[in-house]
């Protein structure tokens, strides 16, 4: 099959795909993480229609998800408000933007298509709420991050292996959470990049599964 992987910049879909045979590119407006010559360094619109047989799209999140919901607001703001951050008519300009993009993914020319998000903005979207939601625990990788799954001619991933959490004051929390539920990974500049990559157990489960669909 011949997949395009889009809003990737980690490989690890791609590469997943790859190591089952299949002609898989990953596509994004950086380079490639790892420097692979599989990857496309151009905007994803712009390759639609080259002839793929699935694609896997991962808009970028930050205008998509339920978080920082006191910046559409137009204020005052009783945060700190960063100086990069858009806040008010700017931000909700940026969702509205955010969500034309995804639905242009959403229509594309191809015959199998899966987006990957959030839980956010895009279930009150034309797109409709996903038909499923998936943790990495599900799948081998003792980590929780609800990622939602728009699914067009795709079945649903079957779950393969379940990591147990260990409990904290009768909650669950599995390895990359504090005892409060808080993501482990420290502030930075690139947190929230190292937050999108696709865990291991999900890619694998992708090209397992939807590679051998037909």
């Amino acid at each position: 099959m011949r997949v395009l992987i889009g809003c990737e910049r980690f490989g690890r879909v791609r590469d997943a795909f790859r190591t089952l045979g299949h002609d898989a590119w990953s596509c994004d407006m950086v380079p490639d993480a790892t420097a692979s010559p599989h990857h496309l360094h151009c905007d994803v619109l712009a390759v639609l229609d080259h002839g793929w047989d699935l694609a896997i799209f991962h808009p970028d999140c930050t205008y998509l998800t339920n978080s920082a919901a006191w910046a559409y607001t137009d204020g005052p703001y009783h945060q700190k408000v960063k100086p990069d951050t858009l806040t008010g008519a700017n931000r909700r300009q940026a969702r509205s933007a955010a969500i034309r993009f995804a639905l242009k993914l959403w229509k594309a020319p191809i015959p199998r298509i899966a987006i990957e998000n959030p839980i956010g903005c895009l279930s009150s979207s034309p797109m409709g709420r996903p038909q499923q939601i998936i943790q990495p625990w599900q799948f081998g990788d003792d980590a929780s991050k609800a990622t939602c799954l728009w699914l067009n001619g795709l079945l649903p991933l079957r779950h393969t292996v379940m990591i147990k959490p260990r409990m904290v004051n009768g909650r669950p929390r599995w390895a990359n959470q504090t005892d409060s539920g808080q993501n482990r990974l420290s502030p930075s500049d690139t947190r929230a990049m190292d937050r999108a990559a696709t865990w291991p157990g999900i890619a694998a489960a992708m090209a397992q599964q939807w590679g051998g669909q037909t």
